[in-house]
């Protein structure tokens, strides 16, 4: 069966697709013709596909019209106005009961005016008082700033790499990286984005040339992969454990207290809300270190990105712009512009 051939239904839209295919998906829906109902953590392509906006809290479900944008624009002001009216009531409810309690067996005047009180506010209550807005629990990031080293504190030079020699993924590529460098990762899959992390941490070694690291430089990495390889049945603590057997209390510390000067983030926001993903944008932009960052997220690689740069064809080079620009790019290259 076509993938459009009846209504649709999407979980999480993007996946662990490239940019290219995701701006071909983003295109093709947004003259799908039938219902389609999708699930997604992108904000950029909701805004792209979507018409209407669902929202799902405390089982409850309330639809709003237009893109996300104006979901989170209209949200806001209607609970804006929410707080406004339950505070209100509130207020209305605390005087009422306040007066009650002091004159309803006072002289005869005050005691009427206090049961038309007492029926104001039961009346109030039949009729529904408006509920206290909930906010969504946001998670937290926060990473540590550690200072400057010297540059260059990451320099490829005439690096060469391919898992067998005559299957190269990278060819004579020349670059440095410093902690003041915000850089996005993009190519179309397997062009090697994800192997040129392993090459600056070191997990794998080229095949000629160098990579050049600063002595003090502390790299920490998270890839798509990490949450698979976890025990969501064990603690924090217990996990630590594990890893450090025996009397290894010095390498544990040194484990828990590690603060990079660079954060490698390979897809790290596939199992990330909406909300989650704008919190780490804003950690990583309050951060002092360097950056870099494989993403479908359009909007998050717009948030914290300061350079585009290009894996394919064995090469890497700077894309001249935005990603906006790029994802225009891309949308001209598959004959999708206009």
């Amino acid at each position: 069966m076509s993938l459009f051939e009846c209504s649709g239904v999407l979980g999480a839209g993007y996946g662990r697709h490239d940019l290219e295919a995701c701006v071909w998906l983003e295109e093709t829906l947004k003259n799908f013709d039938r219902i389609l109902v999708v699930v997604s953590h992108s904000q950029d392509f909701l805004n792209g596909v979507c018409t209407n906006i669902i929202h799902m809290q405390n089982r409850k479900l309330k639809l709003y019209t237009g893109n996300y944008d104006q979901y989170v624009q209209t949200r806001a002001e209607l609970e804006e106005n929410q707080m406004k009216q339950y505070k209100w009531e509130q207020d209305q409810i605390a005087s009422m009961k306040e007066y009650i309690a002091r004159f309803g067996h006072g002289s005869a005047k005050l005691a009427r005016q206090a049961q038309s009180k007492e029926k104001t506010l039961a009346k109030m209550e039949r009729g529904g008082l408006t509920e206290k807005v909930v906010r969504d629990k946001i998670l937290v990031f926060r990473f540590t700033d550690v200072g400057k080293l010297p540059p260059p504190v990451l320099q490829f030079v005439e690096v060469t790499f391919g898992y067998t020699p005559d299957n190269l993924i990278y060819k004579n590529i020349d670059f440095g990286v410093d902690l003041d460098s915000r850089i996005a990762l993009v190519g179309p899959n397997g062009a090697g984005k994800s192997t040129l992390l392993k090459l600056m941490t070191g997990d794998l070694f080229p095949i000629d040339g160098m990579v050049r690291r600063h002595n003090h430089l502390r790299i920490a990495q998270f890839h798509q992969h990490l949450t698979e390889k976890l025990d969501l049945e064990m603690s924090a603590l217990l996990y630590m454990m594990r890893e450090y057997p025996g009397n290894e209390e010095e390498k544990m510390r040194a484990a828990i207290g590690k603060q990079p000067h660079m954060l490698l983030l390979d897809e790290p926001t596939n199992h990330l809300d909406i909300e989650t993903i704008d919190s780490l944008a804003e950690a990583l932009n309050e951060w002092d270190g360097g950056l870099v960052l494989v993403s479908h997220d359009f909007r998050l690689i717009n948030q914290v990105a300061q350079e585009i740069w290009v894996c394919e064809n064995q090469k890497v080079t700077r894309w001249e712009g935005d990603i906006m620009d790029f994802k225009e790019h891309l949308k001209s290259k598959a004959g999708l512009s206009g």
